[in-house]
């Protein structure tokens, strides 16, 4: 576990912070074909091995939205907030994909504790995830992402 807050003044006072780095995940074709099919998204250069050999990157790439989802699991792994009635996903601010995530990459994801702002019963943090691919230079992606935490 990364960085974890006792309650939502300790998060408040963390604004500007690295929070940490989340595990390392590997991204096989058996998880690119469960998200083509949950999302209809069956392109050939996601789900297709032989096509996608010949194809501009050699290999199958994961969705650009399959690289954003799995902020949903990395986020909790470096952020915990305690002593609030609930966390939810507010969205994102902003995401751009840096380099396609071709299969047998691994990934993970640094935490950056952009901005805290007070709301009605909580707080609402940005946190600056940053998916890193295992040897490679650029992210795959940077995601300013938004959560509501209630006390």
């Amino acid at each position: 576990m990364g960085t974890v807050f006792a309650n939502t003044a300790e998060v408040t006072a963390a604004a500007g912070q690295h929070l940490g780095y989340s595990d390392w995940l590997e991204i096989d074709q058996d998880r690119i074909n469960t998200f083509a099919d949950a999302t209809g998204d069956h392109q050939w250069i996601h789900v297709d091995p032989e096509a996608a050999a010949e194809g501009p990157f050699g290999a199958t790439i994961a969705h650009g939205y399959l690289t954003l989802s799995l902020a949903s699991m990395f986020l909790p792994q470096v952020m915990e907030v305690q002593g609030v009635s609930m966390g939810i996903n507010y969205g994102v601010n902003k995401v751009r994909f840096l380099t396609p995530v071709v299969v047998g990459s691994r990934l993970r994801a640094g935490v950056e504790l952009s901005q805290v702002d007070q709301i009605e019963g909580g707080i609402q943090a940005v946190a600056t995830i940053t998916i890193e691919i295992e040897g490679s230079e650029r992210p795959a992606a940077v995601i300013e992402s938004v959560s509501r935490f209630i006390d």
